[in-house]
């Protein structure tokens, strides 16, 4: 990890995401630890901006979530949020790329790799951006809870989806009926998270991830995230129809062309995107 501190900002009483660039990546921090990183509407806006950012600046390639303070977040700041629930709203503006990566009419999804760092307490929000991301670097002492039947309202970040995805319906009835807490090896046995590291080196570690990330070719990356992304939620003909037409156009780029060099010449590939 670089040696560069990861500072956040003094937020507003409302909370905001910082941003902060180290090379290729985007490090984007959940800053409201005041309030255990709580979510309210700019928030949202924020992330939304935040991953949007990471779509469009070619010189991105990666990004990384995680939060400032001892927890991810406690989840959603309901008196904050209720009101646009109660109207069937998002807080989140529309031609923006949508964080939890549904599909959601009027909103962009993302192309390029998430990497999350989680700790400490994370509830509800959290653990849906999470299932809503590519890999998951969580702390030994996280405490996940998928709590809306508990507060009278249902999980609409993902949770009912991808919970099912990862772990098999029982599971995801399991906690998502219950609203009980599980740890991160629980979340590790039910493939929610994918490394577990001592508390205060995920970030360290879900950097290391996303700069391993960072260094391949830009354009195989992304093509190879989105077909396994429309192999899970179109099924394995769909995601198979585009192997050749993708491995014309990747094997065409500069990269391509760059990836053999290096192979011949026997050192490390320097990529540009192109």
């Amino acid at each position: 990890m670089t040696a560069t501190p990861i500072t956040p900002t003094m937020p507003p009483a409302e909370g905001c995401i910082d941003t902060q660039v180290f090379d290729h990546v985007l490090l984007i921090g959940i800053n409201r630890p005041a309030k255990r990183n709580g979510w309210t509407p700019p928030m949202f806006k924020q992330l939304a901006e935040a991953y949007t950012r990471l779509d469009d600046d070619p010189d991105l390639r990666v990004g990384v979530l995680h939060a400032f303070g001892d927890h991810f977040t406690a989840g959603l700041d309901l008196p904050a949020v209720t009101e646009y629930m109660k109207r069937g709203e998002k807080a989140i503006p529309a031609g923006l790329v949508e964080p939890h990566d549904f599909g959601l009419p009027g909103y962009r999804r993302r192309t390029k790799p998430m990497v999350v760092a989680v700790k400490g307490i994370c509830f509800t929000v959290g653990i849906e951006l999470m299932l809503g991301a590519d890999i998951v670097v969580a702390a030994d002492n996280c405490r996940f809870s998928q709590m809306e039947v508990q507060r009278g309202i249902m999980a609409t970040g993902g949770a009912t989806l991808r919970m099912a995805e990862r772990a098999g319906v029982g599971n995801a009835m399991l906690h998502l009926l219950t609203a009980d807490e599980f740890d991160s090896a629980e979340a590790y046995r039910l493939n929610f998270v994918q490394k577990v590291v001592p508390a205060g080196q995920e970030l360290e570690a879900a950097l290391a991830v996303a700069q391993r990330i960072a260094a391949q070719a830009p354009l195989a990356v992304v093509a190879t995230r989105l077909n396994v992304i429309k192999a899970v939620e179109q099924g394995p003909l769909a995601a198979v129809s585009e192997f050749i037409e993708t491995q014309k156009r990747l094997s065409n780029s500069e990269d391509a062309a760059e990836g053999v060099r290096s192979f011949v010449e026997r050192r490390p590939a320097r990529f540009s995107g192109r």
